[in-house]
């Protein structure tokens, strides 16, 4: 090739290149992701978050807000300002924000990514997790965890009773400041067999003993609000036994060496994942589509350890991201830590999150 066709080429690349950035940046858009912070948090960022700004040029802008995720939104719905574009929701939220039309309905063969082998969506994610206006991303546990140097080493505790144990197991305990995940550790302490603990809670009489049994640690409870606290409480020894997710106590743990262990027993797992508030959907559909994907997903169990939502993600986790360590045995499913676990029954809570938060709100200012 002549120098003067060579120099006319690359000039004509440089413009062509410079016009597709100008043109990227024009189109770029700063999408407003609601979800939890911390571990979590991060783990969206590295998987999907970043590689996303990196394609397309959007700014991504991270709100610590998904613990009020519901009562957020309405306000905003009520305000005629929503300014979220994306919400990181639990099920049994998104089925009250879907009923009341504050969230928008997802098609999701249609949206959604296929599986690698083309497994259209519907038939990839966990059966039963996909709702009409909800995408899972995660499968993950509430747990108990303990700080194991607040405890003899002969003497460590391992089940979901140990934690309403006083006498053997002193210390305060911190828990999550809602009645999810205590009612039905109260019930399964107090002896109710796992698959029993929602027909106990639909009868007043249930209601009554879950009550009755955190009335026994009640004067030694810390409550939190945001996902944060717990770690930091156990690592500063002010509580023994702390109510946490399990992706925080892992990150500590593993990431920052602290001297926690998790009792798998009696975890309560479940999913979580996206919401689109309503007229939001055009805005952050082809950001959807590549979060959701079967790589994305998978990516994500790199750096948190929360099993992915689809089959086709499964099969591709691996190792942590920084620690090389295997991934697989710190995952909610995995076979010894699902030994007596929990699946959390969205459909009550959202019929009768309103009445039990009040009646525990109530309990709580006794």
């Amino acid at each position: 090739m002549k120098k003067s066709t060579l120099l006319k080429t690359v000039a004509a690349g440089a413009v062509t290149a410079v016009a597709f950035g100008a043109t990227t940046a024009a189109n770029a858009e700063t999408l407003n992701i609601v979800s939890w912070g911390g571990a979590y948090t991060m783990s969206q960022q590295k998987a999907y978050h970043e590689p996303w700004m990196e394609k397309t040029g959007d700014e991504i802008i991270n709100i610590d807000k998904s613990g009020n995720a519901l009562s957020g939104l309405r306000a905003q719905t009520m305000a005629g300002n929503v300014t979220w574009d994306l919400v990181d929701m639990l099920p049994a939220d998104a089925l009250v924000a879907c009923a009341e039309g504050m969230i928008e309905p997802i098609p999701h063969d249609e949206l959604l990514a296929d599986a690698p082998d083309g497994t259209p969506p519907s038939e990839d994610f966990i059966e039963g997790s996909l709702t009409e206006c909800f995408i899972p991303q995660i499968v993950y546990s509430n747990i108990v965890a303990f700080n194991t140097e607040m405890f003899p080493k002969d003497k460590q505790p391992d089940s979901i009773d140990d934690v309403f144990n006083l006498e053997d197991y002193p210390g305060k305990r911190t828990l999550m400041k809602k009645p999810i995940n205590n009612m039905e550790w109260a019930l399964m302490a107090d002896g109710v067999p796992a698959d029993e603990v929602y027909d106990m809670l639909e009868t007043e009489e249930g209601v009554a003993r879950a009550f009755a049994k955190l009335d026994t640690i009640k004067d030694q409870v810390i409550w939190w609000e945001e996902g944060a606290q717990p770690p930091q409480l156990l690592a500063d020894k002010e509580v023994a036994f702390g109510s946490a997710y399990n992706g925080r106590i892992f990150n500590a743990a593993v990431n920052e060496g602290q001297p926690f262990e998790i009792i798998w027993d009696g975890q309560v797992f479940e999913l979580d994942g996206w919401v689109v508030p309503t007229g939001k959907l055009d805005k952050v559909k082809d950001y959807l589509h590549f979060a959701t994907d079967t790589q994305r997903l998978a990516d994500q169990a790199k750096y948190i350890s929360y099993g992915p939502a689809r089959n086709s993600s499964a099969k591709l986790v691996s190792t942590h991201a920084e620690t090389g360590i295997d991934m697989k045995p710190h995952m909610p499913t995995y076979g010894p830590n699902f030994e007596n676990a929990l699946p959390k029954n969205d459909a009550f809570w959202a019929d009768n999150i309103d009445e039990l938060t009040e009646r525990f709100n109530a309990w709580l200012a006794q």
